[in-house]
């Protein structure tokens, strides 16, 4: 996981600088942040399967629309190919994470989860929204305008 908020964009690929780590980023697939967001759809998938959830359609429903948009607009920005495209979906992918934790209360709340469940996803999603927001100040700090605009 990106522990801080140092990018680099040459070229057209993202580049990732982790300590003297470095990796080029080509696809969407390979942002940390988008693995994160994949990950934590699939742990949302688990929660809603869990007895008393699993019937509570508009509660599950809100969740897994909610979580899967996370990783959908990381992906549809990135695609994009423009960086002020790119910030406006990662806001909005922040937006869902907030989204999802608010749901995660009322999950827990209702006892869909328990304590320790909620707080692993509430801790997931935390990491993946301050990586949002590393990943959206590097983009407004930059001059590179994004791939579309060559």
């Amino acid at each position: 996981m990106i522990q801080d908020s140092r990018f680099q964009i040459p070229d057209s690929n993202l580049q990732l600088k982790l300590h003297n780590f470095s990796m080029k980023i080509e696809r969407f697939e390979d942002l940390d942040v988008w693995q994160d967001s994949r990950e934590l759809c699939v742990a949302i998938r688990g929660l809603c399967n869990k007895e008393g959830f699993v019937k509570d359609f508009t509660l599950k429903d809100q969740i897994l629309s909610s979580s899967g948009s996370i990783m959908d607009n990381i992906a549809e920005g990135y695609e994009r190919g423009g960086n002020k495209e790119l910030i406006q979906f990662l806001f909005i992918a922040k937006g869902s994470c907030g989204e999802t934790r608010s749901q995660i209360y009322r999950a827990l709340d209702l006892g869909y989860i328990s304590t320790d469940e909620s707080q692993q996803v509430i801790t997931l999603l935390l990491t993946i929204s301050k990586k949002l927001s590393g990943f959206i100040s590097y983009l407004k700090k930059s001059e590179l305008k994004g791939i579309k605009y060559k």
